[in-house]
């Protein structure tokens, strides 16, 4: 049985949805550290019939807000519940840690507190997007919204082992965010990282646009930090904007009415493929340990979703998993890829 540390302050309606995903992960088999202000969360669970045994709590005498910025300050907060949580992480008390807080501050207190794997340069996001054929990574998605060609091709490797090792794809297709899908598209950053791809172990496919990021046939896809937020944020607003245009057609007519109650099951099927709570969090790949970073408007059920994830990744040993890749980025390749220019 796995232990999760979940930083019981962090996210837009804590601690009370915080404890209510502790409370829904432990009743699924995960035992979960909830992180904070002790009697604040003592109180939540209460609230909620009163503390499982697979909960436990770890008092943390600061919470660091939503809306601060100051990085260089959030690195100094050491008796933050995200520090706490990350510092159990580092001395083995619990195998991952899980937040729904402040993002600026979970990527600096992480590097801080648990530093970077051995050969990785920069930390990356990896967003997991709904797709007909499985779920697509998609790195960076916000932890470096400036990155350098290296950046970009290690998170190739790091997103590459991540689906071996979590998703279980045995040889996993990367391609690259770009304005076209020529291989002489793009900046000269996508010009230099597409070179660096096409000579790399990678099974590397070429360039993939926007609009083909639900459809591509990648595994992996591979952006700057800026980039990726960006286009993980429109796809969120979409499918937002869609899901609430389909239930008004729906209610507007006794004919949309009708043809919604026959359409419903496939309905709630495309909506739980979509909702980014069934995924719960994405991991920051690269710092030595397993940490989800989940959506600060997250309710119970995405956090103890995210709580799952985290306990999936120790399962299947994910930091093992990403540091052999790295080690392994400059063996040759074991046998010939084949490449598609897009």
């Amino acid at each position: 049985m796995s232990l999760v540390a979940l930083d019981g302050m962090g996210g837009d309606l804590a601690p009370a949805v915080t404890a209510e995903g502790a409370v829904i992960a432990a009743a699924r088999g995960v035992e979960v550290a909830l992180v904070g202000d002790a009697a604040a969360l003592e109180r939540e669970c209460a609230r909620l019939g009163g503390r499982p045994a697979g909960v436990r709590i770890v008092h943390a005498a600061d919470a660091i807000a939503m809306q601060e910025h100051a990085a260089l300050e959030l690195r100094r907060r050491r008796e933050s519940s995200i520090a706490v949580g990350l510092e159990l992480v580092k001395r083995g008390e619990v195998e991952a840690f899980v937040s729904l807080g402040n993002t600026g501050a979970v990527l600096a207190l992480a590097l801080v507190v648990l530093g970077r794997l051995a050969g990785v340069e920069r930390p990356a996001l990896a967003a997991l997007l709904p797709s007909p054929a499985g779920p697509r990574l998609l790195l960076d998605a916000g932890a470096n919204a400036e990155a350098r060609p290296s950046h970009l091709v290690q998170f190739a490797r790091l997103g590459a082992a991540y689906m071996r090792a979590v998703a279980g794809v045995a040889d996993p297709g990367v391609r690259l965010l770009n304005i076209g899908e020529e291989p002489s598209k793009g900046s000269s950053l996508t010009l230099e990282v597409h070179a660096a791809l096409a000579a790399s172990s990678l099974r590397f496919l070429g360039n993939v646009e926007g609009r083909e990021l639900a459809t591509t046939d990648a595994d992996v896809i591979v952006t700057d930090g800026f980039t990726g937020n960006v286009a993980l944020k429109t796809i969120e607003g979409i499918v937002s904007l869609l899901s609430g245009e389909v239930r008004r057609a729906a209610m507007a007519s006794l004919r949309g009415r009708a043809g919604g109650l026959l359409l419903r099951p496939s309905l709630r099927r495309l909506q739980r493929q979509l909702d980014y709570r069934q995924v719960g969090g994405v991991p920051l790949l690269g710092v030595d340990g397993i940490v989800i970073v989940g959506h600060g408007r997250s309710d119970g059920e995405a956090v103890a979703n995210a709580v799952e994830a985290a306990a999936r990744a120790a399962q299947q040993r994910m930091v093992a998993a990403l540091t052999a890749a790295v080690e392994a980025a400059d063996a040759p390749p074991s046998r010939e890829r084949a490449r598609g220019g897009g």
